[in-house]
């Protein structure tokens, strides 16, 4: 494949990625994103109004967006060190056979 190829590929997946991203937003205007934390809470306590949660958490945030900020910066941080990781391992897999390819 062509470099020029490639780099195309690359802008479309971009692209594509912002699209799938920005639809909802503009779809649902005005929409609450919540997490399912609360949700969750709240059902347990419908079921069982008598509920107690084992534990509280030791701050509370001052808004959503900030909690939304340290969710998106925690699942960006792990994507990072996955891509790293795999990346590492293909390229000692490429050395390697590239050193096997050399002495054959």
């Amino acid at each position: 494949m062509s470099k020029s190829k490639n780099k195309l590929n690359n802008w479309l997946l971009v692209f594509t990625v912002v699209i799938l991203a920005m639809t909802p937003l503009v779809i649902l205007k005005g929409a609450e994103f919540g997490g399912s934390d609360d949700k969750a809470e709240g059902v347990i306590k419908e079921i069982n109004p008598q509920y107690k949660p084992w534990f509280n958490s030791l701050f509370e945030l001052p808004s959503s967006e900030v909690e939304s900020l340290l969710f998106a910066t925690q699942a960006g941080l792990g994507a990072g060190f996955v891509g790293y990781v795999i990346g590492l391992y293909k390229g000692r897999s490429e050395k390697q056979q590239h050193q096997n390819d050399n002495t054959d």
